[in-house]
């Protein structure tokens, strides 16, 4: 039976037919190496060719260099775009993390929390993440932190021991360990904590590792993220709709496993892959 989506993706058209929910995405420049099309109206317009309905971002600017100012950034984006943009606060733990706590506490516009422990150089179970995994756990707020395996900061062993302490947050893996040896090391964590998600965005993911993380925890526990404008959204994309995914996997990886998590209603486009027309 023809699919659908891969018959889209290979004509070049948006995808249709099934909710596409972006949750690992940045704006902005970024200091290291040119990122071309980083502004919010650049992305959009990117999000309109492939088919995604909402991406969610935190800024360059706010991971880099100022949290408190580059969430301000995420919340402008937010605020011009908000049917395309939703908002993730970035916590710094070297950079009063209490006062965005605050901020995120009185902050609708925000619907999670990114965190970059390897960039930060400063592992998730420091003692100044506390009052963010009790804060996430309390409220139900997603939270999604970089990893890395073997990183002193966040390898999914430190995923682990956090989530061993608060099993309550709902915590996104993002790029799910990196390579392949970090996402093996990324399903059992998954597979212990029921509120743990794998991401699958990142240089070294490929249609094949997609698929094998789904057989490995389910499609339940996987979502979709492209670290765009960093990673093109469209190479991303096409790494899921590419990986041989049933039709009820392909709609909960897309997007319904993100929907649920954020409390968003199923958009109603979703339509073809739900109802299991699209494949065997």
């Amino acid at each position: 039976m023809t699919d659908p989506l891969l018959a889209a993706m290979r004509a070049g058209q948006p995808l249709t037919g099934v909710d596409v929910i972006d949750v690992h995405a940045h704006l902005g420049p970024y200091s290291l190496f040119f990122v071309p099309d980083s502004d919010a109206s650049a992305m959009v317009d990117v999000m309109r060719r492939t088919g995604v309905r909402v991406a969610v971002l935190s800024s360059h600017r706010a991971i880099q260099y100022d949290a408190h100012s580059g969430n301000s950034e995420t919340l402008r984006a937010a605020d011009r775009f908000p049917d395309r943009i939703a908002g993730y606060a970035v916590v710094n733990p070297w950079q009063r993390p209490e006062r965005e706590l605050r901020r995120l506490a009185g902050e609708p516009r925000f619907v999670g929390v990114k965190v970059h422990p390897d960039l930060h150089e400063y592992p998730l179970t420091g003692a100044a993440y506390e009052p963010l995994w009790e804060y996430a756990a309390d409220r139900g707020l997603p939270v999604l932190t970089h990893t890395w395996h073997t990183s002193p900061y966040d390898d999914p062993e430190v995923v682990d021991a956090v989530l061993v302490r608060h099993p309550g947050v709902r915590l996104i893996l993002g790029h799910s360990g990196v390579s392949p040896a970090g996402m093996a090391a990324s399903v059992p964590v998954v597979r212990r904590h029921p509120a743990a998600y794998l991401e699958v965005c990142g240089s070294s993911m490929t249609g094949p590792l997609v698929r094998w993380l789904v057989e490995q925890v389910g499609a339940s526990r996987v979502l979709f993220g492209s670290d765009f404008p960093f990673i093109d959204q469209r190479m991303s994309l096409g790494r899921v709709v590419g990986a041989g995914l049933t039709a009820a996997a392909a709609t909960a990886v897309l997007g319904g496993n993100a929907a649920r998590l954020f409390g968003w209603p199923a958009s109603r486009n979703q339509t073809l892959v739900a109802t299991g027309e699209a494949r065997d």
